[in-house]
């Protein structure tokens, strides 16, 4: 059974979103502000977190970069805040997805299923089939889900991962950001534009020696991006 946190100082909200999640099989664990479930992940494996923005003590944001410095699980962040920046701000510190309050709670569980699903696939290693895709020094072994970049290992959230192995299989091709965001997230890519730009800034930062100079992941202005052929 995958155990759900769900952090909210809105005890209705977190009861409303635990009955829906009960009611697919889920386990669920409880908390009112970050601290609290810094504590709870600390003391349980957790599958997925669902947390909200705007809390006492430490809030959403604060508490997802203090959990992005040591865990890749699955964060979907809630807010009721609806400006572009607050949702690029949630992304840009390492959360996987963002709904805005008031949202429908089926729309989050399914949110909340597709994030396992990449999750759970991402961390189950395959038979072995040398599943390596080599792009100069950059390297992916899919079957060990591991990124190396000249040799170190590059630590990359599950939607990082799924874009980039879906550019260097696909060298050379142009993804427009619709085509990736349909590719990754498996529904229409309406509003994408950010959500697609920002885990693609996250990866230069990571991949790439000089983000404003890439070497691997390159934009084709008014087009897309694409990985460089080898």
């Amino acid at each position: 059974m995958q155990t759900i946190l769900v952090c909210d100082d809105d005890k209705e909200i977190v009861e409303a979103i635990e009955i829906y999640l009960k009611q697919e099989g889920y386990q669920v664990l409880k908390a009112y502000d970050g601290e609290e479930a810094l504590e709870i992940l600390k003391n349980n494996k957790v599958h997925l977190l669902v947390i909200d923005v705007m809390m006492p003590r430490l809030d959403g944001i604060r508490a997802t970069l203090k959990i992005r410095e040591e865990s890749s699980i699955p964060i979907i962040i809630l807010s009721a805040k609806t400006e572009d920046a607050d949702k690029i701000l949630g992304l840009n510190i390492g959360a996987d997805d963002y709904m805005e309050k008031p949202f429908n709670p089926l729309e989050l569980v399914a949110r909340i299923k597709s994030q396992l699903r990449r999750y759970t696939q991402l961390g189950n290693a395959m038979e072995s089939s040398d599943c390596v895709y080599q792009v100069g020094g950059l390297s992916i072994n899919d079957d060990l889900k591991e990124v190396t970049v000249d040799g170190e290992v590059v630590k990359l959230t599950p939607i990082e991962y799924n874009i980039l192995l879906l550019l260097v299989k696909n060298q050379g091709k142009v993804f427009s950001i619709s085509q990736i965001y349909e590719s990754i997230w498996n529904e229409d890519a309406i509003g994408a534009d950010n959500t697609v730009a920002v885990h693609i800034r996250h990866i230069r930062e990571k991949i790439e020696i000089n983000p404003r100079e890439p070497r691997y992941l390159k934009v084709v202005w008014g087009v897309g991006y694409k990985v460089e052929k080898n």
